[in-house]
């Protein structure tokens, strides 16, 4: 399991483990917040296509999935 902030999210850098598309690595671009201020969202960019997607941020936690960094 990956461990993350969700304060220092934006700007991150991640690796998918299994690539869709040749589409491998992706930039955190935009945080979504709900009404009392807290991260519930996360705008997701392709590096090599420039797709964005919005997931929820836990995802990322699952190491299974991501990478923290470009691998």
């Amino acid at each position: 399991m990956n461990k993350i902030s969700s304060k220092k999210l934006l700007n991150t850098k991640w690796t998918a483990v299994t690539p869709s598309s040749k589409e491998k690595h992706f930039l955190i671009t935009k945080l979504v917040f709900d009404e009392d201020n807290i991260v519930t969202h996360c705008l997701i960019e392709a590096v090599i296509s420039n797709r964005t997607e919005l997931i929820n941020w836990r995802e990322l936690k699952e190491s299974e999935r991501w990478l923290q960094g470009w691998n």
